[in-house]
């Protein structure tokens, strides 16, 4: 263990709290055995932060979810808690509990008020479903029958993206409520995220030929015959759906509230994963890299009326034969690192950009295939790291309740340790978005005013220096495993931290 120093900038009030911190994981800190068993879990495999977060957005872990009524006192000491390790509590909307979700709910909000901090909230309860099986909303065929669209795992009622008139009324309602119950005691909300995915208007899986049988489909679609055509028609339907049932009434009363949804985000016109409910073969607007299927992705996000892009960083377990590599972590880095730089370049200045992150082996195939060899820890978090430096905001950690204390740890200290840089999180710009086509050295750097943070990471065994080159400025960049450095484009030195 390296004791900190004055070169890195440590105070001896931040030293203090360094050496109060230093609980071996998994011994739990006082009264943590009160709290729900994820909650509980978060604050064994945390610690309270060395370095403050400022007015940084907190890390947002699913775990860290839906505490259950607490008393006014108990909702301040958990929140509190959280805090000091830089994690946002996150509070459930559920409209088919609407009084419950508010006893649940309201202490939290009033203590993360007193406080200062977001007010967090899940709203994924609301949205669904658009698609519940009323049978106006089928597709309907050339002799007036209906019927539904069953190519989508767990949902086999999707059907025509022109029906939904009805149903926008009924989620937009849900939302409202629950804003105006928080408007009316003068809370804010501040942070809502939804999990929206095998909903509504979509263009995968068996979606364009049944709305090429669907007679409506065909008198509201010209051009219906073309993917590209359909493609881009269902994203902006989806986009504005979203915007109407969704941000439109929260912004409507809290115009300064981040709304999200998973997987809805800025992207370079390709998107580099399939989620689990997709079709993984080739499509009319496949590209090609290697064995990878990459699709074209139609803008969506630019209709939502959304304040933060949400992208989803997940080793999905078939991506490991789309490559070649002979660097098996290089077959999951390159393959999330093509997607952290697609959302990272596209996302305007100013807008928060929180991807979904996941270090297991995502849906694992069954009988487990012993080909595949898992990401690397390690390599996991140097992911994490060149997503900072790629125009990352915070995190959103997603797992599965007995992935729960590796995956905290894992996100929580990479993003603790990096609050020391909190002025390039503020402030700095990325600068760097190449993804190299086969392992060796990948930088990734974040640039404020005349210094760049760096960060490198080498997967073959070379450690020569590796150049970057800023604004016609060539900057030499040791190896230093595990470590940024910040360099000066004044002169030929660089300081370590």
């Amino acid at each position: 263990m390296r004791l900190p120093s004055k070169r890195t900038g440590f105070s001896l009030s931040c030293f203090l709290v360094w050496v109060a911190s230093c609980r071996p994981f998994g011994q739990p800190p006082p009264a943590a055995q009160e709290w729900p068993a994820g909650i509980r879990q978060v604050l064994e495999n945390t610690r309270p932060l060395t370095w403050p977060r400022g007015k940084r957005l907190p890390l947002y872990l699913w775990p860290a979810m839906s505490p259950g009524v607490l008393t006014a006192e108990r909702a301040e000491a958990l929140v509190g808690e959280l805090d000091r390790r830089g994690v946002a509590l996150i509070s459930s909307w559920e409209p088919g509990r609407r009084k419950e979700s508010l006893e649940e709910a309201l202490p939290v909000a009033r203590a993360q008020k007193k406080r200062g901090l977001p007010v967090s909230i899940n709203a994924n309860a609301c949205l669904y479903s658009l698609f519940n099986g009323d049978p106006a909303t089928a597709h309907i065929d050339a002799a007036g029958k209906p019927f539904w669209d069953t190519s989508f795992e767990g949902k086999k009622d999707m059907g025509c993206p022109f029906t939904l008139e009805e149903r926008r009324k009924e989620i937009r309602e849900r939302i409202s409520f629950f804003i105006e119950a928080y408007h009316r005691q003068g809370l804010p909300v501040d942070f809502l995220f939804a999990d929206w995915e095998i909903d509504g208007p979509l263009e995968w899986n068996g979606a364009w030929e049944s709305s090429r049988k669907c007679r409506r489909c065909r008198e509201q679609l010209p051009g219906l015959d073309d993917f590209a055509v359909f493609q881009k028609a269902m994203r902006e339907m989806r986009g504005r759906l979203q915007k109407e049932i969704f941000s439109d009434p929260v912004r409507a009363r809290y115009p300064g509230a981040l709304v999200g949804n998973y997987a809805v985000y800025p992207h370079d016109g390709t998107r580099y994963w399939f989620d689990y409910f997709e079709n993984r073969g080739e499509s009319p607007a496949t590209v090609k890299d290697r064995k990878a299927p990459y699709r074209r992705w139609a803008r969506e996000f630019e209709f939502t009326g959304y304040t933060m892009a949400m992208p989803v960083l997940y080793p999905w377990s078939w991506t490991w034969d789309w490559y070649d590599f002979p660097v098996p972590d290089y077959r999951w880095f390159y393959n999330l690192l093509l997607e952290a730089s697609s959302a990272g370049k596209s996302t305007p200045p100013g807008m928060p950009l929180i991807p979904f992150v996941h270090w297991h082996l995502t849906v694992p195939p069954t009988p487990p295939d012993p080909r595949i060899v898992s990401i690397r820890s390690e390599a996991y978090q140097e992911l994490l790291w060149h997503a900072l430096l790629r125009g990352a905001d915070s995190f959103f950690l997603w797992c599965l309740p007995e992935e729960n204390e590796e995956e905290i740890r894992l996100v929580h200290t990479v993003w603790a340790e990096a609050q020391q840089y909190g002025e390039f999180l503020d402030k700095g710009i990325p600068v760097v978005f190449d993804v190299p086509g086969q392992p060796g050295t990948v930088l990734s750097a974040l640039q404020l005013d005349r210094r760049v943070l760096v960060r490198r990471t080498d997967f073959l065994s070379s450690r020569a220096p590796a150049e970057l080159n800023l604004g016609g400025k060539k900057i030499s960049i040791a190896s230093d495993p595990g470590r940024c450095r910040i360099y000066s484009l004044d002169s030929a030195g660089d300081r370590t931290r």
